[in-house]
């Protein structure tokens, strides 16, 4: 799968949920790129910006989307990575914020062990 083919099914597929990519289509395309290179180096799609593992069982919370994204994207307006924004940042009457990490540090702990 190529980037382009990748970012036109999941705006599909995510904008019908309420999701959309950041206005940042440079940061977008280099995202989606790191999530491709995820899927061929552990056979799925963890979070770019997070340590993933190697274990899908001890990944499966950053799995894209993950699981904190929609707490982040109601809250702060995106994601932790920043793939997604809400509709107001996309319309610009809401600013990006910087988002906390919300995965729990015994998980990645337990990543840095695998690694």
């Amino acid at each position: 799968m190529q980037v382009k083919d990748l970012y036109a099914f999941l705006k599909q597929t995510q904008e019908k949920q309420g999701y959309y990519f950041n206005p940042d289509q440079e940061m977008v395309e280099q995202l989606l790129e790191s999530l491709l290179t995820n899927k061929k180096r552990y056979g799925y799609m963890a979070c770019p910006c997070r340590l993933a593992s190697g274990n899908y069982e001890l990944d499966k919370d950053i799995l894209c989307p993950c699981v904190y994204r929609e707490a982040d994207v109601r809250e702060y307006g995106s994601c932790f990575c920043g793939l997604y924004v809400s509709k107001e940042v996309v319309e610009g009457k809401k600013q990006l914020e910087v988002v906390p990490e919300r995965r729990p540090a015994s998980k990645v702990l337990a990543a840095l062990n695998k690694n």
